[in-house]
């Protein structure tokens, strides 16, 4: 773990679990109490994903968090949620998608197009995210992790193994 600034704090950089790893396949828990703990785990959720290059969002579980907290930054909007609830769009496309906790690996996937994702922010107050294409796969993918499904859950069983055979460390 490093830390980094943000704002006038220094937060931590947490490593990313991956596919492997069983906290993936829980399903978080919601979050009860908007404390300075919950405000923590957010400002270390966007510090993490900012470490990277390419990185678009970020679930709590990704760091071992079983709550639900997602963040997101792409094409200048970026912000996160708490205890969200997406309503989806019925048109639906495909496009390649990655996973920061199956580094370097892209799969193309059908996601729908457009979302209205509902939840709260850090304090509490009431947010709503309308996003279209890739921000409306970026929410859909980190809402997946809240729940234990792995991207990889929604390919074909064929599909499914070559990509896990790419994902997952051989051994």
């Amino acid at each position: 773990m490093t830390t980094r600034p943000i704002g006038e704090l220094r937060v931590t950089v947490r490593p990313i679990r991956t596919f492997d790893d069983p906290v993936l396949r829980s399903v978080a828990e919601p979050v009860r109490d908007f404390d300075r703990e919950l405000r923590r785990l957010v400002k270390a959720l966007i510090a993490t994903m900012r470490a990277g290059a390419g990185r678009a969002g970020l679930s709590a579980p990704q760091v071992g968090e079983p709550v639900r907290v997602m963040v997101y930054s792409y094409d200048g909007r970026s912000g996160h949620l708490v205890n969200p609830r997406l309503e989806l769009s019925e048109r639906r496309i495909i496009a390649d998608e990655a996973c920061l906790s199956a580094p370097g690996v892209w799969w193309p996937l059908e996601r729908s197009y457009m979302v209205t994702a509902r939840g709260r922010d850090m304090f509490g107050k009431p947010v709503t995210v309308r996003a279209l294409g890739v921000l409306a796969r970026v929410l859909q993918h980190e809402a997946d992790h809240l729940d234990g499904v792995l991207f990889s859950d929604h390919l074909e069983a064929g599909e499914r193994e070559r990509f896990l055979a790419a994902a997952l460390p051989a051994g």
